[in-house]
């Protein structure tokens, strides 16, 4: 097989891949993969290009957004040697499902696309699929803060929520003390995930994503805590917690900068 670089390229990735997973002349690393085995490099590339948003860097940006494509062309390779579907399938099926969430647009229909209209039309395509519980199509796959709060968010579009926050405030009053009361470790675990459930539910009835809430968090903490090893001159973990607690609380002041009179 020949490849031109003079190919679109799109056909040129295609042709690449089609070359890769060639099962004689192809890398016996690519033929070897499965869905299954691709699966978390897809993940993982999703990640790579929301850090790479995350830290503006927009031409590491279209190598990730590459790198993510080239999972997708993988998956979708893999289904065409099963006779399944192929890439051009997959990109017909995401635009007519675009043109059909957006009927104001390419419909007939006018008006804005407003949060109620978005759900009633993805509700609409549920049906269309057969699925019947509210809670149908939640990705076992997403990251478990995600995962709760579309499930918690499903679950409210049929009336079961808290009317206000002091409900789940609450809620995890109440599991705190049941995580201090369990005894055995599964007890724990199924208590602290109940915990993690009702915060979620919390920070959603503000109006906030959790999963983006922590991964700034955690950006935030990996910041500081870098900017305190710097601080104690490679002797960081020497120090003992008071004289941590004091370069953390530096590294907080000097973050909020010099006060303006």
């Amino acid at each position: 097989m020949t490849l031109s670089k003079s190919q679109r390229p799109i056909d040129r990735l295609l042709a690449i891949m089609a070359r890769l997973r060639d099962p004689q002349t192809g890398c016996e690393w690519d033929t070897a993969q499965t869905f299954e085995t691709i699966a978390p490099y897809t993940i993982e590339e999703a990640y790579e290009v929301a850090d790479a948003i995350e830290r503006d860097d927009l031409n590491e940006l279209k190598d990730e957004l590459g790198d993510l494509l080239l999972q997708v062309v993988f998956h979708a390779r893999m289904a065409e040697e099963q006779s399944a579907f192929t890439f051009d399938d997959v990109a017909t099926s995401i635009s007519e499902k675009m043109e059909a969430r957006h009927p104001h647009i390419f419909g007939s229909e006018t008006g804005t696309m407003e949060q109620t209209r978005w759900e009633a039309l993805k509700a609409a395509e549920r049906t269309q699929k057969g699925l019947e519980s509210a809670l149908d199509g939640v990705a076992i796959a997403l990251p478990a803060l995600m995962r709760a709060q579309k499930l918690q968010k499903r679950a409210a579009r049929t009336g079961f929520d808290w009317p206000d926050p002091t409900g789940s405030e609450a809620k995890i009053s109440e599991e705190v003390e049941e995580l201090k009361a369990a005894t055995s470790q599964s007890d724990k675990t199924e208590e602290a995930g109940d915990l993690l459930f009702a915060v979620v539910n919390f920070i959603r009835a503000h109006g906030i994503e959790a999963e983006e809430a922590l991964r700034a968090a955690n950006s935030k903490f990996e910041r500081r805590f870098r900017h305190m090893e710097e601080l104690g001159n490679g002797r960081f973990a020497d120090l003992d917690l008071d004289e941590q607690e004091e370069l953390w609380q530096a590294v907080k002041v000097a973050e909020k900068g010099p006060k303006t009179s």
